[in-house]
């Protein structure tokens, strides 16, 4: 396979799947009048579309058959969910409910879930009705988490859990938090030792939700408080002490995906059919940076899935794409406002693009913090690299 035909993601099979949701989401948006979003990915909680396009099997690609999953017989699902995820993002349809799940959540199931985790949760991902929350960051530990205090302490059975999630998306509506803990004393030497996972339900005994309102009162994250919250020994996820591992291997798929440059691809998307093929020399060359740097971010991130799918290591250009995509994303707000300005103000189409760039203006300080602050992702690009 050639280059050209690698970056259109429609070899084998993707083509008919391509078409089979762009279809879907003419047909669900036609019936159902949800709005496409900017950054609909944090932004579109929408349970009922979650469930749809589930029914519809675009849910739950990497998960295999016996677990209710959609995977292929022939791979890992991994390139088919990412065709999948470009329509929906161009789309900006409304992903969020379940997005989390299917995108790391499964993954870390099947790479290091018990069967009885894998039977009891996969099929519930893959039918679009698991919502779950991923529990990493905290107040003096957000990119490093090797700072995180929260901790898990053995006790009869189980567990109990103590500290402070902060940045946790969706929590307030989630069933799950998937929760990193210290459950070992800190290794100075060892920094990044002694850390272990947790499935931890949402509706226990000493879990708070504290909201974090935007500025327009937007609620999408939230602190969380754990205090003294007991789990069994079934919510460990993986080994004791392999959560670190598990959690760089799961930010991977996290921080590689189409989502990292397409959060405004709906309002570059629009902004251009406005512009429509009377653009002058300015708007033209404009739009031809926009399109030529989405171009070359969806080939770094194809690339990734195509690794993924091989079973590769792409975890320092996972970082890649999430540092240059962030970025174009930020950048992006600013270069569709100089080209909203060649449109006539009392257009058809100008308040709605207004309200969306509106809407982008506000997400753009958060597009380069979650996932990882880009300052961390380049140190871990450059230890990648051998460079101190």
């Amino acid at each position: 396979m050639g280059e050209f035909e690698a970056l259109c993601a429609n070899d084998g099979d993707l083509a008919p799947l391509r078409a089979a949701v762009r279809s879907f989401l003419a047909d669900d948006r036609a019936e159902h009048g949800w709005t496409p979003a900017v950054d609909c990915w944090l932004t579109g909680w929408d349970p009922g579309f979650s469930a749809r396009l589930a029914a519809a099997g675009f849910v739950g690609l990497t998960i295999p058959a016996e677990f209710g999953g959609h995977a292929p017989a022939t791979g890992s699902g991994h390139l088919h969910r990412y065709v999948v995820t470009e329509e929906l993002l161009a789309h900006g349809a409304p992903v969020a409910a379940h997005w989390i799940a299917d995108r790391q959540v499964a993954p870390a199931l099947l790479s290091y879930g018990t069967d009885e985790q894998r039977r009891r949760l996969l099929p519930r991902i893959a039918a679009g009705q698991l919502y779950s929350a991923i529990g990493m960051s905290e107040h003096g530990a957000g990119s490093d988490l090797a700072a995180v205090q929260m901790r898990a302490t053995r006790v009869d059975g189980g567990w109990t859990l103590s500290g402070t999630k902060v940045w946790t998306s969706g929590a307030h509506l989630a069933h799950q938090i998937v929760v990193l803990a210290r459950t070992a004393p800190v290794d100075p030497d060892r920094r990044h030792a002694g850390f272990s996972q947790f499935i931890v339900p949402t509706d226990l005994p000493g879990i708070a939700v504290s909201p974090i309102v935007l500025m327009n009162g937007e609620h999408h994250f939230n602190e969380v408080l754990f205090d003294d919250v007991t789990v069994p020994d079934s919510a460990l996820l993986g080994g004791i002490g392999d959560g670190w591992h598990q959690v760089t291997a799961e930010l991977g798929f996290e921080r590689s995906g189409p989502e990292r440059f397409l959060s405004t691809a709906t309002l570059i998307f629009a902004t251009v059919r406005a512009l429509g093929p009377g653009a002058d020399d300015g708007a033209a060359a404009a739009v031809g940076e926009l399109i030529a740097r989405v171009v070359a971010l969806r080939q770094l991130s194809i690339s990734v899935a195509r690794a993924l799918t091989a079973g590769a290591d792409a975890n320092s250009r996972a970082a890649l794409v999430k540092d240059l995509g962030t970025r174009f994303e930020q950048e992006s707000v600013d270069l569709v406002a100089d080209l909203l300005a060649h449109l006539d103000p009392a257009g058809a189409d100008a308040a709605r693009l207004r309200a969306m760039l509106a809407t982008a203006r506000l997400q753009a300080p958060l597009f380069t913090l979650r996932g990882g602050t880009n300052e961390v992702l380049r140190g871990v690009v450059a230890k990648e690299l051998g460079v101190r």
